[in-house]
């Protein structure tokens, strides 16, 4: 009888990136390869609303011919979108894009997997404690608020307290103070019922309107992924609006990566919407 093979067990090769995504990267890159659409995207960008092909010739300093060249090309591969009214030509950011390109600078330079964790710099003034019984209207207002702003959930009426109880893990639940009253909340509900999804949980965020850019969000993430990590939650993952900017760099900077784009996933006011789909990986699982 011949002796038996030893295996050698060779790590995995890492994953190639797809010739189809590797020609659509290409295409935005070599469109932004011009400095004028960099400057022309950035602007239309900052702006926070349509603009017009006038304003951002005075505000870049170019002809009306130059921009709406560049204009043109970058409407081409979707970075902007262009829409006449009258005799204007009006131009918003596609906020898809605002995903997907620095989703493929990260698959391009491998970058997607697990990222450290979490915001440093968190508010001094801001304190995260767990839900209390006490703190259910409060929450219930802070998720009204979000809904009033469009971009935070498909739902368009706040859910009952029972219902957000039965959903929400027990253990997972937080919410923000500052000053004594409370400004924000996140909590995370399980995915499946299935055993082999125990440890994956989808998350939620919410900071009261007038509270927005004090950080209560950094102090409210940094609680839920640290608490997640130590319960031994092994993956976190959360769908947000691509138009709420904000809120995908804020789980950016927690660890999450961006997975891609759900096109048309959920109607919203008789509007289809797509949502960006991220996930945090806990560093050791």
């Amino acid at each position: 009888m011949s002796e038996p093979l030893s295996l050698t067990v060779l790590p995995s090769p890492p994953a190639q990136l797809a010739p189809r995504d590797a020609a659509t990267y290409a295409e935005w890159f070599a469109c932004l390869a011009e400095p004028m659409r960099v400057r022309l995207l950035h602007a239309v960008a900052v702006a926070g609303r349509e603009t017009t092909v006038g304003e951002l010739t005075e505000r870049l300093r170019v002809s009306q011919s130059t921009c709406s060249h560049h204009l043109r090309k970058l409407a081409d591969v979707g970075f902007v979108r262009l829409r006449k009214e009258g005799t204007s030509t009006l131009v918003s950011i596609n906020a898809a894009c605002c995903t997907g390109l620095p989703h493929a600078a990260d698959a391009v330079m491998g970058m997607l997997g697990p990222r450290p964790c979490c915001p440093d710099d968190l508010p001094a003034d801001v304190t995260v404690r767990a839900l209390g019984a006490d703190d259910w209207a409060d929450v219930r207002r802070i998720y009204a608020e979000g809904i009033a702003t469009g971009h935070a959930t498909f739902e368009t009426e706040v859910p009952d307290r029972d219902d957000l109880d039965a959903a929400w893990l027990p253990e997972h639940r937080w919410v923000a103070e500052l000053d004594g009253r409370v400004v924000g909340w996140a909590a995370a509900a399980p995915v499946s019922s299935r055993p082999a999804y125990a440890g994956v949980a989808e998350t939620a965020i919410y900071v009261g309107d007038g509270f927005r850019g004090r950080g209560v969000g950094k102090a409210l993430i940094h609680r839920q992924v640290t608490a997640a990590d130590d319960a031994g939650l092994w993956t976190l993952q959360t769908s947000i609006f691509p138009e709420n900017r904000a809120a995908v760099a804020l789980h950016r900077s927690a660890g999450f990566r961006t997975l891609g784009m759900r096109e048309r996933i959920g109607r919203h006011h008789g509007v289809w919407r797509d949502t960006v789909f991220l996930e945090r990986r806990r560093a050791d699982a």
